[in-house]
C-alpha cells in the first residue's frame, strides 16, 4: 500500500498555494503541520479529487488516483474543515446518507453506523439534528462519516477543531489503532494531535514542504536551540520582544521560568533544555507562538 505524490502544484492566477510538493506515504499516521494559509487545505483538495492540478500526480499503488476513478473513492475517507449536510439531517440520517452514497450494503452500513456511533460517544444525539449540536459533536460527526466505509487512505483536515482535550485523546488512540494497516494523513497546526502517533511528519510553510522525517529526526533539527532561564516577572515582557518565549510558569519571590528559542542563549544563567516537535514548529512560524493550540 503507497501513497505517491509527485511534483504536486496549484496556482490560482497570481497565486502559488502549492509549490512542487512531493511525499511517499506508507501505511501509519502521517502528520502535515503547517500554519493557516501554508496550502494544507489545497494539497488535502487534491489528493481528495475535489481540485484539478495544475501540475503533478497521485498514485496509488502505481495508478493515477484520476484513473482509479470509484475505485478511489471506495477506499478513500475525507474530513474536510468544514462538511456540509442539510439542516434537517438527524446524526443517524446523515451518516445513512453517507454510507448510501459511498455504496455500503444497507446492513453492512447500519452495523458500522451503530459501531462508530459508540466509539465516538455520539449514540445519545443519533436522533438529534446535526445543526443542533455543539462544535465539537459536528466534528465528531463528520468523523464518523469519513471513517464509514473503512478507508485505506484517510485525509483528516484539522480534524480536531472543537474537541475538548479528553476527546483529543480519545481520537488519538481511535486514529492509532485505525493506521495500522492503512494510510491516515492529518493536517494540522495544533502539534499534540500528531507528535505521538505520527509515524512520520511533514512541515508545509509558504506551499512547499520544508522539511519532513520522524518525529526523532525534525526534533533533532532543534538541538541547541531550546533553553530555560528564570527572570523577574517585570522583565517578562522586555523578553517577549527579544526572544521567542514559548512558555512561562509562575515562581516563587516574583520570579518567572520561562522556555525560550534561539540560536545562543540570550539571557543570563540561561539553560539548555530537551526540545520537543512544539519547539521546531514554533521555531518555523514564530507567528503562532500566542496562538492557543
Amino acid at each position: 500500500m503507497e501513497l505517491i505524490i509527485e511534483h504536486m502544484t496549484k496556482r490560482f492566477q497570481d497565486k502559488t498555494a502549492v509549490d512542487d510538493v512531493s511525499l511517499q506515504l506508507m501505511p501509519g499516521v502521517w502528520g502535515l503541520l503547517g500554519a493557516n494559509g501554508a496550502g494544507k487545505t489545497t494539497l488535502m483538495r487534491m489528493i481528495a479529487g475535489i481540485l484539478r492540478p495544475t501540475a503533478g500526480e497521485i498514485r496509488y499503488d502505481g495508478v493515477e488516483i484520476g484513473a482509479l476513478g470509484a475505485a478511489w473513492r471506495n477506499v478513500f475517507g475525507y474530513l474536510p474543515q468544514e462538511f456540509g449536510f442539510y439542516p434537517e439531517f438527524t446524526v443517524k440520517n446523515y451518516l445513512e446518507y453517507i454510507t448510501a452514497l459511498k455504496g455500503l450494503p444497507k446492513a453492512e452500513g447500519k452495523k458500522r453506523i451503530d459501531t462508530l456511533l459508540d466509539t465516538l460517544t455520539l449514540g445519545d444525539v443519533r436522533d438529534k439534528k446535526i445543526i443542533k449540536l455543539s462544535g465539537g459533536m459536528k466534528r465528531r460527526v463528520g468523523i464518523a462519516q469519513a471513517l464509514l466505509n473503512e478507508p485505506e487512505v484517510l485525509v483528516l483536515d484539522e480534524p480536531t477543531s472543537g474537541l475538548d482535550p479528553g476527546e483529543r485523546v480519545r481520537f488519538r488512540n481511535l486514529l492509532s489503532e485505525f493506521a495500522q494497516d492503512r494510510i491516515v494523513l492529518i493536517s494540522t497546526h495544533i502539534v499534540s494531535d500528531v507528535e505521538y502517533i505520527a509515524t512520520r511528519n511533514a512541515i508545509m510553510k509558504d506551499g512547499k514542504i520544508i522539511s519532513s522525517g520522524t518525529t526523532e529526526e525534525l526534533v533533532r533539527e532543534m538541538d541547541g536551540k531550546v533553553w530555560t532561564a528564570c527572570i523577574n516577572a517585570s522583565d517578562l515582557m522586555r523578553y517577549e520582544h527579544e526572544v521567542c518565549v514559548v512558555s512561562v510558569r509562575n515562581e516563587t519571590d516574583n520570579r518567572i521560568s520561562i522556555r525560550y528559542l534561539a540560536e545562543t542563549p540570550l539571557i543570563p544563567l540561561s539553560a539548555q533544555a530537551e526540545p520537543r516537535l512544539e519547539d521546531l514548529y514554533l521555531w518555523l512560524f514564530p507567528q503562532d507562538v500566542h496562538k492557543e493550540g
